[in-house]
């Protein structure tokens, strides 16, 4: 919010249209920050204590999964300080709660607290303190975690792609990536491990780094 309370901190210097290509570009480069969190390959799991205001909605939005504390409230801020949010709350939030509620606390700035935020889906539980909190999402997060990283990246992506394009372009989507990515040692590791009930391990997949670094 910094970056708009204070309007010297953006160029609107020259004509109005270079002027506006500018802040258009900055507002672009503010999405990629949030967008960050819904690229990365891996699941993103936010924690959430106290108020999740204006900007903090836009990240929770980005997320794949959300748990927050009984003292949690959400509200979409920008509309009462005079500005339409514009880093991903009303691009993402109407694929996780029902579109009319989503426009009426777009439109009003309305608080939802945590026991309505569970009731419409925006979080997936309400922890009763912050130390619940952190422990249940470790351990969902370690559930995760015992899982082949292939198989979890690419339900990552197969979700995230079949929430922006129709079930036949997903499908298709699906069949190119299975028969690119689909490892067989990655099941028989499963079911070997089952047979002797104990956890599989996998190999990890390789970091990301620039695409010209070593």
């Amino acid at each position: 919010m910094s970056v708009f309370s204070n309007p010297k901190s953006l160029n609107f210097s020259g004509d109005r249209a270079r002027a506006a290509e500018n802040f258009r570009r900055t507002v672009l480069q503010l999405q990629d920050s949030f967008s960050a969190l819904e690229e990365v390959r891996v699941p993103v799991l936010i924690a959430i204590q106290g108020g999740c205001i204006g900007g903090g909605v836009d990240m929770v939005a980005a997320a794949d999964c959300r748990y927050c504390t009984e003292d949690a409230f959400f509200t979409i801020k920008e509309t009462e300080l005079g500005m339409t949010a514009d880093v991903g709350t009303l691009q993402r939030l109407p694929h996780i709660i029902p579109q009319g509620l989503m426009r009426e606390l777009a439109y009003t700035g309305r608080k939802i607290f945590a026991a309505e935020a569970k009731e419409i889906g925006m979080v997936n539980k309400v922890f009763p303190d912050q130390e619940s909190m952190l422990a249940g999402v470790m351990e969902i997060a370690a559930d995760i975690a015992k899982n082949s990283p292939l198989a979890v990246i690419g339900c990552k992506e197969m979700i995230n792609y079949t929430r922006d394009h129709t079930v036949a372009d997903s499908l298709d989507h699906m069949a190119t990536w299975q028969s690119g990515m689909f490892s067989p040692e990655e099941m028989m590791k499963c079911f070997a491990a089952k047979a002797q009930r104990v956890a599989a391990e996998f190999e990890e997949v390789a970091p990301v780094r620039p695409p010209l670094e070593g």
